[in-house]
């Protein structure tokens, strides 16, 4: 259910103050709104119950490269696990809606998901595994080029994933993640914006992701890490590991969507 923002006016104004980037506000799953993580939740006593879990990003900002290898890469900045789910069926699409997203912040969109070990509630960033499902860049052009975090703004601020059809029913956390690239010419100048949220999957079939630690995934000379988003250019190397098996479930999705957008 959405969380309504009246009791928090005053704490939510303080932090979109000082927020210049964004944050996943909510998640849409069968036609449903559910919250994510809001920074201004932090000074809620008790915060509620969201999906999305929660982090010390109350600037609404992001992980700087020389933090790569820290679990904050995993789900943001000092983490802690979201208390309640998304209820998902396999193969369904679901949205991921940014409360904003500024268009000079250019870059891939990547999602990833780790199965838990029991509850999700009680994982740590840490202990989770992930397999790459899903992932998208440089759509054409250069210096600096349309992206698909365009495609996401067209897209009032949602980013849509399919949930790979041959999924084992059981409970996931999604990762989903921007990397934005104005800055990232020079060292430690790529901002990653990584937002976990806990599924509940039902149906599917009986594949579960492999993968491996958020911490593996990115060093700071990767050349889609260190990159110049104002120079000449005709490709990008998506930063991370390779797409898993799962992804063919999900790659002609997420292409078609990139299309259909951009054609508009």
């Amino acid at each position: 259910m959405r969380v309504s923002s009246t009791a928090l006016a005053s704490t939510a104004v303080l932090v979109s103050s000082v927020a210049a980037h964004g944050h996943v506000a909510g998640i849409i799953s069968g036609g449903k709104w559910y919250s994510g993580w809001d920074p201004a939740y932090a000074y809620a006593n008790p915060a509620p119950a969201v999906a999305g879990w929660k982090a010390s990003n109350l600037d609404n900002g992001f992980v700087s490269p020389d933090a790569f290898g820290s679990a904050d890469i995993a789900c943001h900045k000092s983490s802690s696990p979201g208390q309640a789910y998304v209820p998902v069926n396999a193969g369904d699409t679901i949205g991921l809606a940014w409360n904003t997203w500024p268009d000079s912040h250019k870059g891939p969109v990547i999602d990833y998901l780790a199965a838990c070990s029991g509850e999700c509630t009680s994982a740590s960033a840490s202990s989770l595994r992930f397999e790459k499902i899903a992932q998208g860049g440089l759509i054409s052009g250069s210096n600096p080029g349309t992206w698909v975090t365009d495609t996401l703004i067209k897209n009032n601020v949602t980013w849509n994933v399919k949930i790979p059809s041959n999924l084992k029913a059981g409970n996931y956390v999604l990762r989903h993640e921007i990397i934005a690239l104005h800055a990232a010419g020079q060292p430690n100048g790529a901002q990653a914006y990584p937002q976990c949220v806990n599924l509940k999957v039902s149906g599917g079939g009986s594949a579960v992701p492999g993968g491996v630690p958020a911490t593996s995934f990115y060093t700071a000379s990767d050349p889609g890490i260190r990159f110049n988003l104002y120079g000449s250019f005709s490709s990008y190397p998506i930063p991370g590991p390779a797409l898993g098996s799962l992804a063919s479930r999900v790659k002609r999705h997420a292409r078609d969507f990139f299309n259909l957008l951009n054609r508009n």
